[in-house]
């Protein structure tokens, strides 16, 4: 087995160049990927969506977005490249998301996930979503119910105690990943949206 060469892990806004990566990615990931055109509407089109990337150098590795809807931050599409999965990647997007809906104003996160998404459902859990109800065969691709989860406030003790302690390990695991000791550097983040599970 070839050693992978250290991390060199940013978080950035979507633009229009990302898209080819993006949906390379969204075709890997889903069994009913959203078409390319999808993604550049909401960046060009949605004035409610925000996108963000992930990149290992030039290479997009993992993306997401979410919308704001009113005072709430609505996770709409959330994935990695597979070939990248399990390094904490997944995590560094969620803490940006997550950091992102607090500054663009919302007062709590939302999301849908399958049934069947144990992983993703465990990772949301870990940050500090619950499940608040189902979504009956939402799934077009199979009929699979979905549920919907969501977080108490952002704002609240115990959420910004459960980030501040998730961030500082995830920082120590992102320094050992990108071979250094400092946290994972992230950008300021604008971008726009879509519809999805990790």
């Amino acid at each position: 087995m070839v050693a992978r060469p250290p991390l060199k892990l940013m978080i950035s806004p979507m633009t229009l160049a990302d898209i080819p990566a993006v949906h390379a990615i969204e075709s890997t990931s889903f069994a009913a990927p959203w078409p390319s055109y999808a993604f550049r509407q909401e960046l060009e089109g949605n004035r409610l969506a925000r996108y963000i990337v992930a990149r290992d150098g030039d290479r997009v590795v993992g993306y997401a977005g979410i919308w704001l809807m009113v005072d709430e931050a609505h996770i709409t599409t959330f994935a990695v490249d597979p070939e990248y999965r399990r390094q904490g990647i997944g995590q560094a997007i969620l803490r940006e998301l997550l950091a992102l809906s607090h500054r663009v104003g919302a007062g709590v996160a939302t999301l849908e996930v399958r049934a069947s998404n144990v992983a993703a459902r465990r990772l949301y859990e870990r940050y500090g979503f619950r499940p608040v109800g189902v979504r009956p065969r939402y799934y077009t691709d199979n009929g699979e119910d979905a549920l919907i989860m969501t977080t108490s406030e952002l704002t609240s003790r115990d959420m910004q105690e459960r980030l501040h302690s998730l961030s500082a390990e995830l920082d120590r695991r992102l320094a050992v990943a990108t071979g250094r000791d400092t946290e994972a550097q992230t950008g300021n983040v604008a971008g726009a949206s879509a519809k999805r599970d990790p």
